[in-house]
């Protein structure tokens, strides 16, 4: 079963390669713009360079391969396997561009390990290169031998979960631009689900579209995909406050103010630490991520057992979730159910 996941990561990496070649053919420029005759090297390199270079630095591609075994789960058709991997970009190249732009307005320093592209290559070219990546990323939609109906509603189901994706995250900046402003759980468990589950919504219902599911079943999956996508968020944000996520520093989400599930549980439960972690937010931030202050906020969290409780809501989520969504459809003898729960099993912290 690892072999059978290692060669579809392998397939999956192919894939993202030929649509971000290092080497430019006629025929991809005139797939992506229209003509072969682009005369400036330097305005192609603003792009694919700084999206190329954020690919290739890895990622779990946890997204594409859910993608593929939720499609293998649903049919055992060759041509129709395949024309679930001819769509991973669209999920690794809008999650790469949410990163692009997620460490501008977040004003990191690091991803997966090395400076943000914004500091690389300077904040115009990776706005540019960031939103030309949502667009590029629907370009392998024209690869597929569809009908009309179905090309329409493959669009329609992008489109709407980058809508979906722009509004979590609209939310998610106004609550941390604001020290002192902390929303509710269930409205950061909309936001999670929105700015982080809508990929796993798209893998879900990318993966059932590719194999001809009907329409309320590709709907029934999203919904129970995007409640995975929030439990990884939610495990995600306690590797910050603990052992800090790979390629970045410990406690960074303190430094921006994040409003994560381990902050609000505390503050819903201890109201008087509001006030507290307010200001320890407001002096991380003017320190940076040398500040005493991200230990003093993490100390206050550990103390409530927030972080625990926050861990184990994750947790619960995604295992919950992951079993909801392989009990949809009877054992087709692919093993796609089990591995869809190896998968996920594996990325529990």
């Amino acid at each position: 079963m690892n072999e059978e996941i290692e060669e579809i990561k392998n397939k999956i990496e192919e894939t993202l390669s030929q649509e971000l070649p290092q080497s430019l053919s006629g025929q991809w420029l005139l797939e992506t713009f229209g003509t072969d005759e682009i005369l400036s090297q330097k305005g192609l390199d603003g792009l694919l360079t700084p999206t190329r270079d954020l690919v290739k630095q890895g990622g779990k591609r946890w997204r594409p391969l859910f993608m593929l075994l939720c499609a293998k789960m649903a049919t055992k058709d060759p041509e129709k396997i395949q024309n679930a991997l001819s769509l991973c970009p669209l999920l690794e190249f809008v999650h790469t561009a949410s990163l692009i732009h997620d460490d501008i307005e977040d004003r990191a320093d690091e991803r997966r390990g090395k400076p943000c592209a914004y500091i690389t290559h300077g904040l115009d070219t990776a706005l540019n290169a960031g939103s030309w990546l949502y667009f590029k990323a629907a370009s392998c939609i024209k690869k597929l031998d569809l009908s009309p109906e179905r090309r329409l509603f493959c669009h329609e189901l992008y489109e709407m979960e980058l809508r979906r994706l722009h509004l979590g995250q609209a939310m998610d900046i106004a609550w941390h631009r604001d020290s002192n402003f902390f929303p509710s759980v269930e409205e950061y468990k909309q936001m999670v689900q929105l700015k982080t589950g809508t990929l796993s919504c798209m893998a879900a219902r990318f993966g059932f579209f590719a194999a001809e599911k009907g329409k309320d079943l590709i709907e029934k999956a999203g919904l129970i995909a995007a409640g995975i996508g929030m439990g990884f968020q939610v495990l995600d944000d306690v590797q910050n406050l603990t052992s800090g996520n790979p390629g970045k520093k410990r406690g960074d989400d303190i430094v921006e103010g994040k409003k994560s599930l381990p902050v609000l549980l505390c503050v819903q439960e201890n109201p008087c630490a509001k006030e507290k972690i307010s200001g320890l937010f407001e002096k991380a931030a003017k320190e940076g991520i040398e500040s005493p202050a991200i230990e003093d906020a993490i100390k206050v969290l550990n103390d409530s057992d927030s972080i625990q409780k926050a861990y184990d809501f994750g947790n619960k989520c995604v295992q919950e979730k992951a079993l909801e969504l392989t009990s949809l459809l009877e054992d087709n003898g692919s093993g796609a159910r089990q591995m869809i729960l190896d998968l996920f099993n594996k990325i529990q912290r």
